[in-house]
């Protein structure tokens, strides 16, 4: 996958690698306190196919925004943090955009078919994680504006 992410998308680096180790670390994160089951059961309720994308989106979002606490939080992550390495992170988040990678893949992006969010959304939500340093600043399914 870093190989796909490095070549095809142009996100590379170190830090690159950890901003996509932290967000599927987000997702272990929203298993324990419970948040995949209640967006598995929205899904679920969901009416169109659009409306699972949509709830997909701030779920992938949040794992974003944690992605980003963690990297606030980490001293061990800070003390080694060289320059540029957030924004590698930064990079590797907007080169995995939904809309980047439908650009790059079919040569047209379709918002409703975004299952990640687009790359300024994530670019977004990991900064917010990595800036507030909060884990109560991820919260993307009551935020208007993702």
């Amino acid at each position: 996958f870093y190989d796909t992410m490095k070549r095809r998308f142009g996100a590379s680096g170190d830090f690159a690698q950890a901003y996509v180790i932290a967000h599927e670390i987000g997702h272990h994160v929203q298993n324990q306190l419970g948040i995949a089951e209640a967006v598995q059961q929205a899904k679920m309720r969901a009416g169109s196919e659009a409306e699972v994308n949509a709830l997909q989106v701030r779920m992938e979002l949040q794992a974003d925004c944690l992605a980003g606490v963690w990297a606030s939080l980490n001293e061990q992550v800070k003390s080694r943090l060289e320059p540029g390495d957030i924004e590698e992170g930064l990079n590797a988040a907007a080169a995995i955009g939904d809309d980047m990678i439908q650009r790059r893949t079919q040569g047209y992006v379709v918002p409703d078919a975004f299952t990640h969010g687009s790359s300024a959304q994530r670019v977004k939500w990991f900064r917010r994680g990595l800036e507030s340093g909060q884990v109560r600043a991820c919260d993307t399914f009551t935020s208007p504006d993702v």
